[in-house]
């Protein structure tokens, strides 16, 4: 699974980027419980990126699992109106079986950027944007 993402500030003041955090919701599907991330790309250097896989204590529709992208002091700050540039992740399963992303919440077919309301953003561990699972 490949989501690429980015982050755009829409307030007025700029944001620490290590406060912030992405999460992209999907299902493990069967097969293996365990999953591996890495960082494709990232405009703000995957050095600077950090992710980790969480199962949800509650699984909901279209999502056990969420990827939790953050990152380091070394990313910056983002200044209002900005982005953070493209963000190319990568999620594997432990036995490298295939994923069936077409029920998972946070995908999308778009070819483009556009505003992804099934992908939350949080600042400071607050919910600043998308829609959790429910």
């Amino acid at each position: 699974m490949k989501p690429g993402l980015r982050v755009v500030n829409t307030g007025s003041s700029a944001v620490d980027l290590s406060k912030v955090t992405i999460r992209y919701y999907f299902t493990g599907d069967g097969g293996s419980s365990t999953f591996t991330t890495s960082c494709d790309y990232a405009a703000v250097g995957c050095s600077n990126v950090t992710q980790k896989v969480v199962a949800l204590s509650s699984p909901k529709s279209g999502a056990d699992h969420y990827v939790e992208i953050g990152f380091t002091t070394g990313a910056g700050s983002l200044a209002a109106g900005a982005n953070t540039g493209d963000i190319q992740s990568r999620i594997n399963k432990g036995d490298w079986s295939n994923f069936s992303e077409s029920d998972d919440y946070s995908y999308a077919t778009n070819t483009a950027y556009a505003d992804a309301s099934k992908v939350t953003v949080y600042v400071g561990g607050t919910l600043a944007g998308g829609t959790e699972p429910n």
